[in-house]
Order: C-alpha cells, then structure tokens, then sequence
C-alpha cells in the first residue's frame, strides 16, 4: 500500500503542470513529445545493427559488415541529433517556463490582500513557491518525457531479451527496486527538510539582505552590526550545510551499496552468456546482442525507476506551486441585501448623506486578541478637514487602510457616499482615495516616474505630471537634482541620485497630487522628516489645493492639526474625543494634556 500511494503521490500534480507547459509553449511541447520518441526508438535500433555487424564480421562476409556499420554511423548520428534537439528544446521550453510562473506568482501577489502580506506563515508559502519556480515546473516536464522515452526503450530491450530468458528480465527488474525505494524516501527527507526550515531560510536571506543594501549600510557601520550580523549568517549558513551534507552522505552510502545489486545481477547473467556463447547456444551476435540489451535494459529501468523517484521529489515540490496560487484571494462576502447598495438616508434638506461613514466598526488583527479598533462610530462629510490624533498605536493607520479597503473591518462596515465599501468596484473606490502613508515607497525609478506612479495611466501626462510636482512642493527638488524630472533616483542604479529625507517625502507628495481625480485625499503623518516650519507650509498648501475635497490629516504637530475643521481623538482603538481644536481645549481633557505637554516644549 506503501508502494502504491508513493507511486500515486509521484504524479499527483503531473497533469497540472504539464498544462502549464502547453499553455506556455504549444510548438516546443510537440517537438519535445517528437523528438522523446525519436530518442527512445533509435537505440534499439543500434543494437540490433550491432548484432548484425557482429554476425557479418563472423561470416567474413565484408559487403554486409560495411552495409550495416554504415547504417549504424546513420543511427547514431539521428540519436546524436535528437538528444541535442532534446537538450534545445528543454533548455527553450525550461526558460519559456520559468518566465511564465514566475509571473503567475507575482499576478497572484497583486491578487492578495495587505493582511497576507504581514503574515509570516503567507511569506514561507511564498519562498517555497518562488525557491523551486526556475527549476521544479521544467524538470517535471523533463522528467516525464523521458520517463516515456525509457519505458519505450525498456520494452524494446525487455522483447530482446525474453529470447534469452525470462529470468534474466526478472532480475534486471529486481535488481534495480530497492534502490528506487531509497532514492525516493531520501527525496521526501530533503523535501521535508527544506519545507521545515522556511522560517530560517528567509532569516539567512533577511541578514544577508541587511549586510548588501543601502538602506541598512549606515546604521551596519555606525553601530558596528558587521560582525554580529555577519557570524549570525555563517552560523546559520554552516547549520543548513551540516543538516544537508548528513543527509547527502546517507543518501550516497546507500545508493551505492544498492546499486551493488544492480551489477551483480548485470554480471550474473553477462556470465551466463558467455557461457552459452562458448557452449554453442548462442551466436557471437547474439551474446553481443543480449549483453548490450541487459546493459541498456537495466539501464533504462533504473532510469524509469529514478525516474518515478525524480517524479516523487519534483511533484512535492511542485505542491508548494499549488498550494501558494490556490490561497483563497480573501474577497469579502457582499454586504447583507438591502445594506450594501442601499442609499444614504435623506438629511433634513433633502440632500443625500454624502462622504465617509463608519458604523460599529471594529478591526482586530489575524491570530490577536486584542483589537486595533472598536466600536468606531464617525460620519466625515464630503469636502470636510479631518485631523486624527492619538499615541502611537491608537489605531490611526489601521483606520486609513480601513478607510481604503486595504484590510476588512472584524465588525461593522464602511459606507461611501451611502455605499458600502464592500459594494465598490475596488479600482473605482481606489481612483477615489489619495493617501501618503509615512512609510511611503521610494522607488529606485526616475523622478518623473515617481511622481507618475500616483495615476499610472497618466504617467506620460507631462502637464499633469508638472501640475503635481508644483502642488507638492516638488519644484525644487526638480531644480537641483542633474537631468530634471529625467534623474534617476537612489543609488541601485548608475547615476542614480539619493535624496534627502525631505526631498522624498515632498516627491511622495506630490505622487498623491498626482491623483487629480481623488475626492477623499490622506495624509498620513508624510511630513516626518520635515522641520515644522516647512511641515506647516506643506499643510498650508495642501488645504488651499484640497478645497472642496474630504481631507483626513495624522499628524503629532498641534499647528498642522488645529488647521482641521474637526479633530478626532483616537485612544486605544476608541474615539475618546471629537470637536474643534478650541473646543477640545476647553475640555481640557485628553486632547488639551496632548496640546500642553507640546506647547511646553516651545517655551
């Protein structure tokens, strides 16, 4: 049952992949399938040929014996020939291959929400997936062709040899199992292995990533991390290397004393051929026929079997492949009938309650107890200035990626405008949110095209392109970098440009200016890195500019946040407060304490 369940598991992702190979590159796959038939037929052809020169050269008969070395010279060059187009053809089709997964990997990437993206379980399904995508897909490929091509082969050589005997197919069959056995329980062993240590594996790419990148190269020298990080690195390193190499040796120790059987078998039956040769029984050729027959059969039943055992290792390691691009996308349900299409109700005007709602909403992170948000009750109105405030981790971050569908509320929802948000159609809803988070990307791409990336579909709009670097305050960045908007950003690449803490943050500004189309625009603590002079300038613009839009400002600098038509006073996880800034500090309350401690601080 062992047996069979192992042969079942071998190719249990076979079929699916070799779809991802038809669909890759229909022309190679028929030209590999041809050419496998062509390599499997051709040399048996070259034994028998082999047989018959044998018998020629005995007969003395030198027409025929150069007849037929003349049409071996033809076969062996059409198998020369077919293996290099086999070689091509895999080499192609392999590169074609990888391409085309990777790609499906990363489509699936873009597919998934932010919560599996900070969830360390979703990144060791990623690594598996990606650390065998080159190679797994195209070796099973491989291996399956010529898995044919050797049984193909072993039939021919088995058909040559039952005229010998019986016995001897017998045992060129059992001769070759047990190490078949062996190769494959060694090949779950390293797969199991490798699977095991995912967690660590990224660790040993995470110090790796830490000592080569810019990013981390200042605080490496100036703390003096180098060495910790580094023999950090090479004790994990030699650990992996211990861990394979003793697998490595018990794997070779036993194949090769299985393999023992394998020639005693060989040289067993090669005896008995002799013998019946010198007896009499057999032709020269003959024996030269059924000596190259059991060589090449037992050779191509040890491929057949390797091959399985290949197959076994390749389609465990493919499950990892399927597993990953079957990871559910976490699309929410629709919202419950009659809610999530339903209008706004009607204010006493008779106009439609327009802009951002939150009822009941509650938000509390995959695998924790505790909540990030809870029972957030706010109404924003349409062209409204929001301020939030709060301590670190009251949950000022989590209400913006609520707010922009990043995650899902845990409870209650979000309406748009009356619409739940699970309503929209997420590209809609997006094109109508512009946020800078305070962790914004600096991408190591031109300084147009950082600008650009805020509206990729209007990254060759030059005037709007210009109407956001000015909006954004970004002007001066353009005048003192060499090449303009042209410059290349970061230092990755040559010629590339570093700019200051500052300079990224105006650029990331006017990214989000880029969205022109955007009626709910977030700036989420942006200004970090700037003085609170030109903090207070950027906000200053941005409300002049943000007229008529629903503005939602983070920030812990009271001047920025006093500009806001309304302050909301999150504490954790809670709206503690809400009112204007002369209204909170009349309360004197948690916002005002905020508001003193700070204002001390300029005394």
């Amino acid at each position: 049952m062992l047996g069979l369940s192992r042969l079942r598991d071998s190719f249990a992702y076979t079929p699916r992949t070799l779809q991802l190979v038809w669909r890759s590159s229909k022309a190679a796959s028929v030209a590999l399938g041809a050419l496998t038939l062509a390599a499997a037929a051709l040399p048996l052809g070259v034994a028998y040929v082999g047989k018959a020169i044998t018998d020629a050269v005995v007969a003395r008969d030198e027409r025929a014996a150069l007849v037929w070395v003349s049409v071996e010279l033809g076969l062996v060059a059409a198998l020369a020939l077919a293996q290099r187009g086999l070689s091509l053809t895999r080499q192609l089709l392999g590169a074609r291959l990888s391409i085309d997964i990777h790609g499906m990997i990363l489509e699936k990437a873009l597919s998934l929400s932010l919560v599996h993206f900070e969830d360390p379980e979703f990144y060791d399904q990623l690594t598996r997936a990606r650390r065998e995508a080159s190679s797994r897909p195209a070796a099973v490929v491989t291996e399956s062709f010529s898995l044919v091509q050797n049984l193909i082969t072993l039939a021919g050589y088995a058909a040559l040899l039952v005229g010998f005997s019986a016995l001897a197919v017998l045992a060129l069959v059992l001769a070759a199992v047990p190490a078949t056995i062996a190769e494959a329980r060694f090949s779950g062993a390293a797969f199991r292995l490798r699977n095991w240590r995912s967690p660590e594996a990224r660790r040993l790419n995470y110090l790796e990533y830490v000592l080569a990148n810019d990013g981390h190269a200042k605080e490496v020298k100036l703390f003096g991390l180098g060495p910790t990080f580094l023999e950090r690195y090479k004790a994990l390193a030699a650990s992996f290397y211990r861990e394979d190499s003793a697998l490595a040796v018990r794997r070779a120790g036993w194949s090769y004393g299985l393999s023992l059987l394998g020639t005693a078998a060989f040289y067993g039956c090669y005896g008995a051929m002799a013998a019946g040769a010198a007896a009499g029984r057999l032709s020269l050729g003959e024996m030269v026929l059924y000596v190259a027959a059991f060589r090449q059969g037992q050779q191509a039943f040890q491929a057949v079997l390797a091959g399985v055992g290949g197959m076994y290792e390749h389609n465990l390691y493919m499950s990892n492949l399927f597993q990953y691009l079957s990871i559910p996308t976490g699309e929410p349900p629709a919202p419950p009938a009659g809610r999530g299409d339903a209008p706004a109700p009607l204010s006493a005007d008779g106009a439609r309650d327009r802009g951002v709602r939150f009822e009941g909403v509650g938000y509390r992170y995959p695998g924790q107890s505790r909540w990030a948000l809870r029972g957030i009750d706010l109404h924003i109105p349409s062209g409204q200035s929001l301020a939030l405030v709060g301590h670190n981790g009251a949950g000022k971050t989590t209400f913006i990626k609520l707010l922009a569908r990043l995650y899902e509320p845990t409870e209650g929802r979000i309406l748009l405008d009356g619409k739940d948000l699970r309503a929209w159609e997420p590209d809609a809803l997006r094109r109508r949110i512009g946020v800078v988070f305070q962790d914004f990307n600096q991408y190591q791409l031109t300084l147009r095209e950082n600008v650009g990336l805020g509206s990729v579909e209007h990254l060759a709009d030059e005037p709007r392109v210009a109407r956001a670097v000015a909006e954004g305050g970004a002007d001066e960045v353009v005048t003192v970098v060499p090449g303009g908007l042209d410059a290349q950003l970061g230092r990755w690449f040559k010629g590339g440009v570093e700019l200051s803490g500052g300079q990224w943050q105006k650029v990331a500004l006017a990214r989000a200016f880029m969205r022109e189309q955007a009626d709910i625009l977030v700036l989420d603590e942006p200004t970090a890195a700037l003085d609170a002079e030109a903090e207070h300038a950027v906000f200053q613009r941005f409300r002049s500019l943000s007229k008529g839009r629903t503005t939602i400002v983070i920030s812990h600098r009271f001047p920025t946040v006093r500009m806001a038509d309304r302050i909301v006073v999150l504490d954790g996880g809670r709206i503690v407060e809400e009112g204007t800034h002369d209204e909170l500090v009349a309360r004197g309350q948690r916002y005002a304490r905020m508001f003193a401690l700070q204002a001390e601080g300029y005394l």
